[in-house]
């Protein structure tokens, strides 16, 4: 189901028992709840909503659907102080992408929500609460706990944000419905060493379904042949050419935000922005009946240097302790 610009899945068990994999943006619960109801019946309630991320628009209704249907929260742990209130997301960087969903990226919430008394950790065994046959692959980048679901019996992939099937910078694509395989969505993407990585351990499952949070899902040759070429292609395709998080990532541990880099400037003006993603938006529809079939990410200039100065994962943070408080976390990010 696709809630504005995301999409949520329901997955079912052989047994009709069901799990719902995300929770869309805020306002949408209504709407998943009769969805669920016309597919499961009245009173077949999930045995839990598992999420992908903590991201606004993948949360927007797990703490009211939690509540009506009794239904625990799984997630992973590096997500857990986004999910219960200690610590604010890296701030967005609009300044890349180059599309109206991009441009916007400095309005979307990007604060804590309190999920702290329904919120459990996925199993360390791998196995994904409430359904069969499923596992679930940590695929950091995106967001530090970002998480992957893989049925291994018909290779089927929910990917979250790892990697989207849709331009998920333009407003054009997103709201088209072409099906393309393109990197996590630029402008809420902090760490672009781990997101690489995770999109190299997704390729190598091989799936046969990729059903992503930002386009439609994508099947057989098509996905393998464009996804082949993400992994390989990844730093000239997936990654902006300048950003707040291209040379050095935003640093994050169980109590989330250690620190980020400074920011950089946006040429396009706010007003100017949020006036030409509504525009965007007004006219998607219009535009994708004339427009004809675009070619993938074209390929920047082959001089384009990699990267190789930024700090990777998993390298201790960057605290001077005679200057900082490594234990001092703040929500009042730019």
């Amino acid at each position: 189901m696709k809630t504005v610009f995301v999409n949520l899945y329901f997955v079912a068990n052989p047994d009709g028992s069901w799990v719902l994999i995300d929770t869309g943006v805020p306002g949408s619960a209504t709407k998943i709840k009769q969805a669920a109801e016309e597919i499961f019946g009245k009173d077949n309630r999930p045995q839990a909503i598992l999420l992908t991320h903590g991201h606004f628009d993948h949360t927007g209704a797990a703490k009211e659907l939690a509540e009506e249907w009794k239904a625990p929260i799984y997630a992973h742990p590096l997500e857990l102080p986004y999910l219960t209130g200690l610590s604010s997301y890296p701030p967005p960087d609009s300044s890349v992408g180059g599309g109206a969903m991009a441009y916007m990226a400095f309005t979307y919430p990007k604060k804590p929500i309190n999920l702290k008394d329904k919120i459990k950790v996925l199993p360390n065994d791998g196995s994904v609460p409430g359904l069969q046959g499923w596992r679930w692959l940590h695929t950091p980048g995106h967001s530090p706990g970002h998480v992957s679901f893989y049925k291994d019996e018909d290779r089927t992939l929910i990917v979250g944000d790892a990697f989207c099937t849709c331009h998920a910078e333009s407003a054009i694509s997103v709201f088209s419905n072409k099906r393309e395989v393109h990197g996590p969505p630029a402008y809420f993407t902090p760490d672009w060493g781990s997101a690489h990585h995770s999109v190299e351990k997704l390729n190598d499952l091989n799936p046969e379904v990729a059903a992503s949070g930002h386009g439609m899902p994508m099947r057989g040759s098509e996905l393998k042949s464009q996804l082949d070429r993400l992994v390989h292609d990844f730093w000239m395709v997936a990654v902006p050419k300048h950003g707040r998080y291209v040379h050095e990532p935003a640093v994050m541990d169980e109590s989330g935000v250690v620190s980020v880099p400074p920011p950089v400037s946006n040429p396009v003006p706010k007003v100017l922005a949020v006036a030409g993603a509504v525009a965007a938006a007004g006219l998607a529809w219009a535009a994708f009946s004339n427009r004809k079939n675009s070619s993938q990410q074209k390929h920047a200039s082959q001089n384009r240097p990699y990267s190789h100065n930024r700090v990777m994962q998993g390298t201790p943070p960057g605290i001077d302790p005679n200057q900082d408080d490594p234990q001092a976390h703040t929500n009042n990010y730019p």
